[in-house]
């Protein structure tokens, strides 16, 4: 008899199932990592190669910029041309800013990190203060129910790929514990952005009470303006509601 079989009490497989269970093995194991890539491509508000940012004039990698410096909720740098740009320190740490500094005109020098319509600089120096200026007024949009992820806004803005989801929620966890700025991605575009910087109901950082909800899907409802070309969700955390 030349058919193989297997006999559940032998130490070695017949030849030929070996070679099948290996093959099988060997594609399993392709598969799911071809799965991965394409999950992982797919799972970027900001579209492929930050092309967005790209035309947005945030690039490229490394920069000098000059602006009024705003501190709440977070350090924003304003733009003579109306972009607004983040800032934050290196690693999982916020942007290091005397307070002296809110209001006035500053040069900042770093690295831009920038997806869809946020963009940061990552300083690798304080910012050098020129002079006295007007940040651009706040244009109120009313309030809103948002439904969306809170994300901190360094891995949101390119610093991982994807930087939101379950998966990345212990590490936006420590970011966001680290002071730097709470971005929340919503599940659908608004004024054609996904991304808005999440602030309290007083306009300052976001609420302790949001933390432990960072990562997930999560309903909120506040008030929502622009300052420059960036949305900032002033978020009321009793409202907030998971689905």
């Amino acid at each position: 008899m030349s058919d193989e079989f297997f006999i559940g009490w032998q130490k070695r497989l017949p030849p030929q199932l070996g070679r099948f269970l290996r093959l099988l093995a060997a594609g399993v194991l392709l598969a799911m990592l071809a799965f991965g890539l394409v999950l992982g491509r797919a799972d970027d508000p900001g579209g492929p190669d930050f092309a967005a940012a790209g035309a947005a004039g945030l690039l490229p990698d490394t920069a000098q910029m000059r602006g009024v410096l705003t501190l709440r909720p977070y350090p924003v740098l304003h733009r003579a041309d109306g972009r607004a740009v983040l800032l934050a320190g290196d690693g999982k740490r916020g942007a290091d800013i005397p307070a002296a500094l809110d209001g006035q005109v500053v040069t900042a020098e770093g690295y831009v990190q920038a997806r869809g319509s946020i963009g940061m600089l990552v300083l690798n120096a304080p910012p050098v203060a020129e002079r006295p200026g007007t940040a651009p007024p706040a244009q109120a949009l009313g309030r809103w129910r948002i439904m969306g992820e809170i994300c901190d806004g360094k891995c949101a803005a390119g610093a991982m790929l994807a930087g939101t989801g379950l998966a990345h929620r212990a590490c936006a966890t420590l970011c966001l514990a680290g002071e730097l700025p709470a971005i929340l991605v919503s599940a659908a575009p608004l004024f054609g952005q996904s991304f808005m910087l999440l602030a309290g109901p007083d306009g300052g950082p976001m609420p302790q009470a949001l933390r432990p909800l960072i990562g997930l899907r999560v309903s909120l409802e506040g008030a929502l303006e622009w300052r420059g070309n960036l949305l900032v969700f002033r978020a009321d955390p009793q409202t907030a509601a998971t689905p």
